[in-house]
């Protein structure tokens, strides 16, 4: 089991670790609660942090963080059934569920 990544907001950790399991890599959660302990700990000891437990698999829950969390791509691009606006990082159309590509 290797610490994957650690974060103060507990959503992204839970969006992550959904993300990971529907890939079907197993996940845990670590410190979920531990923010009581804000003050008698250092702070970023209170951050939840996700866990792979499978270590043949870290490699591939790195690269989805990877993508998810830090290759923000700030390109558009417009779908061609609806003519919406959609973010670099979506590959369905918001708007439609078209592909982008």
């Amino acid at each position: 089991m290797k610490k994957l990544y650690t974060h103060e907001n507990r959503m992204i950790i839970f969006n992550l670790k959904n993300v990971l399991e529907d890939m079907g890599i197993e996940c845990s959660v670590i410190n979920e609660f531990a923010s009581g302990g804000a003050g008698d700990l250092a702070t970023f000891d209170t951050w939840p942090e996700l866990w792979v437990a499978d270590n043949d698999r870290f490699v591939e829950a790195e690269s989805v963080l990877q993508k998810i969390v830090f290759d923000r791509n700030e390109d558009y691009w417009y779908c061609t059934g609806c003519q919406e606006k959609n973010g670099g990082a979506f590959e369905f159309c918001w708007k439609c569920g078209r592909s982008s590509e």
